[in-house]
């Protein structure tokens, strides 16, 4: 999928008119393009979300919409946990201060970060990503896990001894709460001034799901009011990150561009996982990878 921009489009008008099918990840399908598209029967998204496609236009016209949700399961919960590590001990924020000629001297408290091993590890969502995360944090630092999902979710409480409990209690008991969710109706500015008020003052939240999922001005005040501790992100509301976002100036924050799956092997995979996708469901095979599998009845 090339830049859907008004003119893109427009110039290669004829080419989208006969187009029976719609590869790409970033761009916004919505209806107004899909009126341009009288032919299109399936699409096909490099990603786990979708949430820059229009679903119900999509499903109005019986156009199949497929994602690649298990390719990058695995490097986005080590991009969560690198994330965690590098918040907590300030990898980042200490690399720096060694660049500017700072370590000069053994160091001292002020260099100090704050452990990982044995703390609590809040996770909102437990879908593939969650539960790839509770494995890291169970068998390599023993984090005790609290979690909060649609339902309670048998394997992660049998194998990573996980414990379900609402919202307020994990904020609340958490050490380290980490935010994987999609974007939906539901849960745009799920995190806002209330629930960072909930969290501990020692706390790290942890966001590599969805930017809107959060309200962006909530969490730049409850860091600067010490509300919480820190933050490591990977997802923003806008982006990319406006240059004089506030939190680019807070030595507390561990700012990254959307790196999640970012790896050669992972973003390869993603690609030829989304091909095959768009393949299928162009021969009407939609067993797998497909949000809206009823509209090939």
């Amino acid at each position: 999928m090339a830049n859907l921009s008004p003119q893109t489009v427009e110039q290669n008008a004829a080419i989208f008119a006969e187009a029976e099918g719609l590869l790409g990840s970033n761009e916004n399908v919505d209806a107004a393009l899909l009126e341009k598209m009288p032919k299109l029967r399936a699409t096909s998204t490099i990603s786990v979300g979708y949430d820059n496609f229009d679903v119900d236009a999509l499903t109005a016209r019986k156009i199949l919409l497929m994602h690649t949700p298990t390719v990058l399961t695995e490097t986005v919960a080590d991009t969560l946990m690198a994330l965690v590590l590098s918040t907590a001990r300030r990898v980042v924020e200490v690399a720096e201060r060694v660049k500017a000629g700072e370590w000069t001297a053994s160091i001292g408290p002020d260099w100090y970060g704050t452990d990982v091993h044995h703390k609590t590890l809040g996770i909102v969502g437990m879908g593939r990503i969650g539960m790839a995360l509770a494995q890291r944090a169970h068998f390599g630092f023993n984090m005790p896990i609290l979690y909060n999902a649609r339902r309670h979710h048998k394997e992660a409480e049998e194998r990573f001894n996980a414990r379900y409990c609402d919202l307020d209690t994990l904020l609340q008991e958490s050490d380290f709460v980490c935010l994987i969710l999609p974007l939906t109706d539901e849960t745009h500015h799920l995190f806002g001034a209330e629930q960072f008020a909930k969290m501990k003052s020692s706390a790290i939240f942890i966001n590599a799901g969805r930017g809107p999922v959060v309200d962006e001005n909530a969490l730049i005040a409850a860091l600067q009011k010490g509300e919480i501790h820190a933050a490591g992100l990977d997802v923003f509301e806008q982006e990319p990150l406006s240059v004089d976002s506030p939190l680019l100036s807070m030595a507390n924050v561990v700012a990254v561009p959307h790196i999640g799956s970012a790896t050669h092997e992972t973003r390869y995979g993603m690609a030829a996982c989304a091909v095959d996708n768009l393949i299928d469901a162009l021969q009407g095979k939609v067993e797998k990878n497909c949000v809206n599998p009823h509209v090939a009845d």
